[in-house]
């Protein structure tokens, strides 16, 4: 069986998508006799069944390395040479397109995965009319696919208002064993030469205005000492205030992890979130998680393993960032270990997926050891 993967967002130093292309690659490997091969934009053309293939296309400038190939000839038949059982694409543009070509040409199945809510993200920049229009164009495109994964419940009832009916909720998932307590490995007060009393948290991801930045800025603003901000994922040439750090995306996973294990909690301002993989890897470092009461966010968080603050509002942010310190901080931290233990591994994340591809292609579910589990209530039981 041989599963191919292909998406135009997918960059090799960063992001969600990544990650979860790179998890899902070595769980197929380690789990199944399946061969998993990734289609992707690269500096060069590479074909590697079994590997990551990528695909020329030019640099797009002020990005994490993303690129975008524009031949899709040259995309379609690298696709078409790797003979795949089943595609899943992970974008709704062009080199969609060729994967559904390749797949009405081979009689094979063809899902897709709703990683991004590119509708809202680009209404939000251009205007509404946009949005319309890339709302109709989403229908248009996913209505031809078998199965369309959504990782959160909220992205599901958003595709089923917009007519596409055929949607699977299908959470991501973390590798506990790199994003793990364990981790704390540094000393984030000395490493920022802080006072030893600062309360230390941490916003991880893009830069993008998507994420609501600014409300986060204002909230420290406020805040003043000891609360701290460290900001991972951006360079600039100078932190915008006294209390808040900057510092460059760590590229490494285990890197990311002991930079989250070591802070004190995750704060995210965004409210057009998908899922919030991040916030699952900060939850699974035993950090409570201060966060926007809006998109798929409230269904990872609630008052048992963090704090929710009112969409776009820098003053509710800043009293939920003060409300968490009034409780015990590590004893939050730990139930929300144990809510990733139970729910949000990749094996549990991966088992079901194969289990709907197994059901379209008319083969054996694919079997897995089961392991213990924590029992614990979570808002999506």
């Amino acid at each position: 069986m041989h599963v191919v993967d292909t998406t135009l967002f997918y960059s090799p130093t960063s992001g969600g998508v990544k990650r979860y292309l790179t998890a899902k690659h070595a769980w197929l490997r380690s789990h199944t006799s399946w061969q998993h091969s990734m289609v992707v934009p690269g500096d060069s053309e590479y074909v590697e069944r079994g590997g990551i293939c990528t695909v020329p296309g030019f640099a797009l400038p002020g990005t994490f390395n993303y690129r975008l190939p524009l031949n899709t000839r040259r995309w379609a038949a690298l696709l078409d040479a790797l003979e795949p059982d089943l595609i899943e694409v992970g974008d709704a543009f062009h080199s969609a397109w060729c994967a559904w070509r390749v797949a009405q040409r081979r009689g094979i199945p063809l899902v897709a995965f709703y990683h991004s809510n590119l509708p809202q993200i680009i209404g939000r920049r251009i205007g509404s009319v946009s949005e319309r229009t890339l709302r109709h164009y989403v229908r248009w495109f996913y209505e031809r696919c078998d199965v369309v994964f959504a990782p959160s419940r909220s992205m599901c009832d958003f595709l089923n208002g917009l007519g596409v009916r055929h949607t699977m909720h299908q959470p991501l998932g973390v590798d506990t064993e790199i994003f793990c307590p364990e981790r704390a490995t540094l000393d984030l007060r000395a490493g920022l030469g802080l006072p030893a009393d600062t309360r230390v948290l941490v916003y991880a991801g893009r830069f993008a205005q998507e994420k609501n930045l600014p409300v986060l800025l204002q909230a420290f603003a406020s805040l003043g000492h000891p609360y701290h901000l460290l900001m991972i994922g951006g360079e600039r040439e100078a932190r915008p205030m006294p209390n808040i750090s900057l510092i460059p995306y760590r590229r490494d996973s285990i890197e990311l992890a002991q930079w989250l294990a070591s802070a004190d909690a995750l704060v995210h301002a965004g409210t057009k979130e998908t899922f919030g993989l991040v916030i699952l890897e900060a939850m699974a470092c035993g950090l409570p998680v201060v966060a926007a009461r809006a998109g798929a966010i409230p269904e990872l968080v609630d008052a048992s393993v963090g704090m929710l603050a009112e969409p776009g509002s820098a003053n509710s942010m800043a009293e939920a960032i003060v409300a968490l310190y009034e409780r015990d901080v590590a004893a939050v931290g730990k139930v929300a270990r144990e809510r990733v233990l139970r729910q949000f591994t990749w094996t549990q994340a991966f088992h079901a997926q194969t289990g709907i591809y197994a059901n379209l292609l008319g083969t054996h579910r694919v079997p897995v050891i089961p392991t213990a589990v924590i029992e614990l209530g979570s808002p999506t039981s």
